[in-house]
């Protein structure tokens, strides 16, 4: 052998087990170069597994002998035939590709001659032991998986919405992050009106600070980590759900409500945000030449799109809906009540979900304030061990730091929360009034609220 190149490869996970290092194959590569008057034509280093050779740095020296003369000789070097790979049949079909391209492969430390028939038998001991250390090491970690999740621990990358983290005893445990766990929260209390379309609220909880694709938030909202279940697959290949020991953001009810919602097969009450806020009068007005209900269609003009009301096919009543709303907008806001009425439109209130709505903003308030004193609970925890040198002062440090992240994420989202508290208690200040514009604040309803009312002023006059 006058030359070779020389490939060095590492995984993360070796690295830390093993201790191997890219240097340290590096320089015993080319230690024995020197030793056996080797010229080093090349040294490709690799930080890869080597389940297969789908390796950046492997394909460009494959390319690189690719490029040779047909009878030029080339040789490859590498300590162990486990850095050629860990997969016995990858193994043998890269070698054949190899033989044809007249180059050879060598370990320094496990050398054989292929040139002898019986080499063959201890090559296939060398590709084939890694393979099995490979196999025994992926059974060993499925099995503490799986009894991580029959003690009700999630021991996977955290969805989103959570964020891993180590407890006092050293064991790995998701806890809610804020704010996305309290948009999660949000879009499940959306999916559940059944009002939107998917992808509409994916775009919405984006906009509002959540992280996630389509393709994502599609598998995030089917989750039952997020209601404090952890699905378990058992070898007869049937699910289960453990109940898990992390907090859940929803109720297993409203979890399995949007589960009904979304995999439904009838039609759906979705409809585009664009088309019903431009049409919230669609479903009330009447044709004034047939008297068949008149429904609503974006017309394409020079420079942009106009909504119109409009009949059916075959019926020439066409209304612009811009003027329409804003002329209906103006008589519902002339509308007052007695103060005789008063108690009655207060029982309205309550019965059109104000209470029922600051109930679930209190049980958030409850939910934030338990998650802020278990942070605090467990940075005491924390200090105390740090006090006692059994906890070491970067550990220490990280969780400081990851305690301020977290708690000022609650924080912020009970700011939301009072916000919403004096939101609720304003509407309600309504029925104290000798005489109420009910209407008060009707373009800052939504869509939905605005049919809502539409109705209650059908039924009034």
């Amino acid at each position: 052998m006058k030359s070779a190149y020389l490939y060095v490869r590492v995984s993360t996970d070796e690295q830390k087990r093993r201790g191997y290092s890219l240097p340290e194959q590096e320089d015993r590569l080319i230690k024995y170069c020197q030793s056996n008057n080797i010229y080093v034509k090349g040294i490709y280093r690799e930080d890869f597994s080597a389940k297969d050779f789908n390796r950046p740095e492997w394909k460009r020296l494959v390319s690189e002998l690719r490029k040779g003369r047909a009878r030029e000789e080339n040789n490859i070097l590498f300590i162990k035939w486990d850095r050629f790979s860990r997969n016995i049949q990858y193994a043998y079909e890269m070698l054949g590709i190899l033989r044809k391209l007249n180059v050879s492969a060598m370990a320094i430390d496990q050398q054989i001659d292929l040139s002898v028939p019986e080499s063959s038998v201890m090559l296939a001991i060398y590709l084939s032991v890694p393979e099995a250390e490979n196999t025994r090491r992926a059974m060993n970690t499925l099995n503490g998986i799986r009894k991580a999740k029959e003690m009700g621990r999630y021991p996977n990358k955290a969805p989103v919405g959570y964020v891993n983290m180590s407890s006092l005893d050293g064991r790995k445990i998701i806890v809610p992050k804020q704010p996305e766990g309290g948009i999660i929260r949000w879009v499940f209390r959306q999916l559940a009106k059944n009002v939107y379309k998917i992808g509409d609220l994916c775009e919405m909880a984006v906009n509002k600070g959540l992280r996630s694709t389509r393709s994502n938030f599609s598998k995030l909202i089917r989750n039952p980590v997020y209601c404090g279940l952890i699905p378990l697959k058992l070898g007869n290949g049937e699910t289960v759900m453990i109940k898990g020991i992390h907090e859940p953001l929803i109720p297993e009810t409203l979890f399995y409500e949007v589960q009904d919602v979304i995999n439904t097969k009838r039609k759906v009450s979705t409809i585009r945000g664009d088309f019903r806020s431009a049409f919230f009068l669609a479903g009330f007005l009447v044709c004034p030449l047939c008297r068949k209900k008149l429904t609503g269609s974006f017309s394409q003009g020079n420079t942009r799109k106009y909504a119109y009301y409009h009949c059916r096919k075959g019926c020439r009543a066409r209304v612009r809906a811009d003027k329409l709303n804003y002329s209906y907008r103006d008589q519902p806001q002339k509308l007052e009540l007695s103060e005789r009425v008063n108690d009655l439109f207060s029982i309205i209130l309550a019965d059109w979900n104000v209470d029922a709505h600051k109930l679930e903003v209190l049980y958030e308030r409850q939910a934030l304030r338990r998650q802020l004193g278990e942070q605090e609970t467990l940075l005491s925890r924390a200090r105390k061990l740090f006090v006692e040198n059994i906890l070491k002062h970067d550990d220490y440090s990280e969780m400081k730091s990851e305690f301020r992240r977290i708690t000022d994420g609650i924080k912020r989202e009970l700011c939301n929360v009072a916000t919403k508290l004096r939101t609720i208690e304003e509407q309600r200040k309504l029925d104290l009034r000798s005489s109420i514009d009910i209407f008060r604040g009707f373009d800052s309803l939504d869509t939905a609220d605005k049919s809502n009312w539409s109705v209650f002023f059908l039924l009034w006059t």
